[in-house]
């Protein structure tokens, strides 16, 4: 029987290597089942090849599910052992035979065509960048939490130090991964560990603003919890050093222990009778708890459906919502170009607003990200039907300023060119894009050469032509940028 393998994350085989896709390697028929063979199937050299099909088999998903780097243990045991595979394939004695040859020659393009993915996937420079952004959160902890407590001194947690890290993860969930399943897992392994370095550095920031801990002199039991508090900041700085991959000795699995003993510890204490205490103690135990639930990322993002978020739940309640909103914009579009104002869904896309508000992000940036996205898409419509009906109605007098009336003349501009953008479905480089940029630009420029004269209802009315074009310039922009989560 011939041998296949199946890549059961993207659901597509192996292709032996002469075609791929973003997600894997592609199915190929086997060369066994491409013409009937005259060797028996105990002929040596065909014994030779199914058995180096049935390694591939297992190598295979293996290939197809690494994230890492070519210096990282993994890839070069990967690497490894396809090279052995691909001279063991080179050493069949095929006896000159062309049907031998030919077998060969297509277990030989399997093999390359696993190490040539093997090695695409781990140079990819979307993986390089991974890997770059990484470095750069990892110096930037090690130099304000993890070394300063190593030393001795004092971590420096605070707003600042949460913000560069949540830049820093901004920036990663923009790294493309052409849907490939190496870097989208290579993707969420660092976001993860981000985002919970993030929330374990966040909840010391809420700590520092407690009155803890008590005075020992308040019971007994308040000066060994005191103790444990002690350890809890030790282990905080741990926790941060491992996720981040600045320890090289300690583990998760241990420090989970450590983090057990203080719990079994605290769960000890006689503390009966007075609420104070009772109260310290059990804050003292959620920061544990707040630290073990971020211990199981040793194995974070193995699991598909966590770094394939199109399988993810919130994600494709976000996309329903997206598939309404982008069934209205039509709606609105098709009865502003028959002149009809009529139609005007703004109830039901303030419903959409409050249906994505309640998606579940489970703190996962990309899913924030694709959710925030969906908000601009139903603001974008809301505040072109507010501005079209704000034009309907507008009726200036003989005394209107001047310079008032300038400011409703671009409006009524950046209105025609927000519908527009609200339809345009192209590329930046497409020329209908630049068009439309360079005109939006230049309403800015007719704005900026509005003189209010002193008048302040003028003032007022530009700050929020130049917002409102900045906003279409903004919204034209998140359309065409191929975000991908």
């Amino acid at each position: 029987m011939a041998v296949r393998w199946l890549c059961s994350l993207f659901g597509k085989p192996f292709d032996g290597g002469k075609r791929m896709d973003h997600g894997g390697p592609q199915q190929q028929q086997h060369p066994m089942e491409q013409q009937q063979q005259p060797y028996h199937p105990q002929h040596p050299a065909m014994m030779r090849l199914y058995e180096v099909q049935k390694e591939v088999a297992s190598l295979g998903p293996q290939v197809c599910t690494f994230s890492g780097l070519q210096n990282d243990r993994d890839y070069k045991r990967l690497e490894r052992e396809l090279t052995r595979l691909l001279l063991e394939v080179d050493q069949v004695d095929t006896e000159g035979k062309a049907e031998l040859q030919g077998a060969r020659k297509r277990a030989a393009q399997e093999v390359e065509g696993l190490l040539r993915y093997l090695e695409e996937n781990a140079t990819h420079p979307s993986r390089v960048a991974i890997e770059e952004l990484s470095n750069e959160a990892r110096q930037l902890v090690d130099d304000r939490v993890v070394a300063p407590q190593r030393s001795g001194g004092v971590a420096e947690i605070n707003d600042e130090l949460v913000d560069a890290l949540q830049e820093i993860v901004l920036r990663l969930t923009q790294v493309k991964t052409e849907g490939r399943v190496p870097l989208r897992k290579a993707r969420y392994r660092a976001l993860t560990r981000m985002c919970a370095v993030q929330d374990v550095i966040e909840g010391r920031t809420q700590q520092q603003t407690l009155s803890l801990p008590l005075s020992g002199d308040t019971h007994e039991a308040v000066h060994r919890i005191n103790q444990v508090m002690v350890k809890v900041s030790v282990a905080r700085s741990q926790l941060v050093a491992l996720l981040m991959g600045l320890s090289g000795r300690d583990s998760c699995t241990h420090l989970s222990r450590i983090l057990t003993e203080m719990q079994v510890e605290l769960d000890a204490l006689d503390v009966s009778g007075n609420a104070a205490i009772r109260n310290y103690r059990k804050q003292v135990v959620e920061e544990i708890n707040g630290l073990l639930k971020h211990l199981d990322l040793e194995v974070e993002g193995d699991d598909t459906r966590r770094y394939d978020l199109g399988q993810n739940n919130s994600i494709r309640e976000i996309e329903a919502v997206r598939a309404h909103v982008s069934h209205l914009r039509d709606g609105v579009l098709r009865h502003c170009i028959m002149g009809d104002l009529s139609f005007r869904p703004k109830a039901e896309l303030q419903s959409l607003l409050t249906h994505l508000d309640q998606v579940d992000t489970g703190r996962n940036p990309c899913i924030r990200e694709a959710r925030r996205r969906a908000v601009v898409e139903v603001q974008a419509i809301i505040t072109f039907l507010d501005l079209r009906e704000a034009l309907a109605r507008r009726q200036p007098g003989p005394s209107e300023h001047p310079s008032h009336r300038a400011v409703w003349l671009v409006l009524g501009s950046l209105s025609d060119l927000q519908a527009q953008a609200l339809g345009f479905d192209g590329k930046r480089l497409d020329k209908s894009y630049m068009m439309l940029e360079e005109l939006l630009t230049k309403q800015l420029l007719a704005l900026d050469a509005v003189d209010p004269q002193g008048d302040e209802t003028t003032k007022m009315a530009r700050k929020q032509a130049v917002k409102f074009a900045q906003n279409i310039l903004n919204y034209l922009d998140m359309k065409t940028d191929e975000w991908e989560y």
